[in-house]
């Protein structure tokens, strides 16, 4: 079939009619899925993605009918980005929308999941989650696109290294929208889980890419307590376990538990100090060491 601008509801219409119902006779669900997947890719090379995007859901209907799980889900993924294709000319051209074709895309993709979780595929629904996360912070959607992060974490709970590395995109999203407080808990939370998943039974040292992760999560914990300058009364257990060990009364060789280097150590230990005494002239000394 060959797709003309001018005549692409034609088409659309003509393969439609094979799914009535006829006297005696079966709609050919499978022959139209195919048909309307050759239009899909003819608009799609004519550069109309959201023409395109509404043949894959024409797919994924047929698919969904012939109880094909998976060529459903293929037709709803190709039909979400070719929405968001579509959504990012927009933004490109600087055009004016309601993002009619991003609400689309949103719905593509949360539709997939929901068949994946029914065909009890929770990690492929995670990962529908996260692209679309990715998507949307690259749009600039960060509350929305943490939302969809939130939930492919859950999905990968059963998966550590997975789930910690979801949970950094969303504390560095709340970052962004400056819920600090919110972060915080979710870098306490994946310190935990680190912690506990990582430590070396024999000698109660934490191994491998958990300890870089661990470091990274104590920096960004200390800087964020130091800005939030929580006052003692509202001050969490952990989070004043996390400063004491900043003070010089705590011995160095006891350093977070091994995975921070003395230096740095001792960058956020002067760092702490210089803050407590709102020492402004060692705050600038420290910036282009801390950096």
């Amino acid at each position: 079939m060959e797709a003309t601008r001018s005549d692409v509801l034609g088409q659309y219409r003509t393969i439609s009619l094979k799914l009535k119902k006829r006297f005696l006779r079966k709609p050919n669900v499978a022959e139209a899925s195919e048909q309307f997947g050759l239009l899909a890719k003819e608009l799609q090379q004519q550069e109309c993605p959201h023409y395109a995007a509404f043949c894959c859901l024409a797919v994924a209907r047929c698919e969904h009918t012939l109880g094909n799980a998976v060529g459903e889900t293929q037709a709803l993924v190709d039909g979400a980005r070719s929405f968001l294709e579509a959504e990012q000319q927009n933004h490109q051209l600087n055009c004016p929308s309601f993002d009619e074709h991003l609400n689309a895309a949103i719905s593509c993709y949360n539709h997939a999941v929901k068949v994946h979780l029914e065909e009890k595929q929770p990690s492929l629904a995670a990962s529908l989650c996260m692209e679309l996360g990715q998507t949307l912070r690259l749009l600039g959607k960060i509350k929305e696109a943490t939302a969809h992060f939130q939930k492919a974490a859950e999905l990968l709970s059963h998966c550590v290294a997975d789930y910690l590395n979801v949970l950094d995109l969303v504390a560095s999203c709340k970052i962004q929208l400056g819920d600090y407080d919110g972060a915080l808990n979710v870098l306490t939370e994946m310190s935990l889980v680190a912690e506990e998943q990582g430590v070396s039974p024999t000698d109660n040292h934490v191994f491998g890419v958990f300890a870089s992760l661990l470091a990274k999560i104590e920096v960004t914990r200390v800087l964020l307590l130091l800005l939030l300058q929580p006052s003692p009364q509202k001050l969490k257990s952990e989070h004043a376990e996390t400063l004491e060990k900043y003070t010089w009364e705590v011995d160095e060789v006891n350093n977070s538990a091994g995975y921070l280097c003395e230096d740095l150590f001792l960058l956020l230990q002067s760092l702490v100090m210089a803050c407590q005494s709102c020492d402004i002239e060692t705050l600038k000394l420290l910036q282009k060491d801390l950096w």
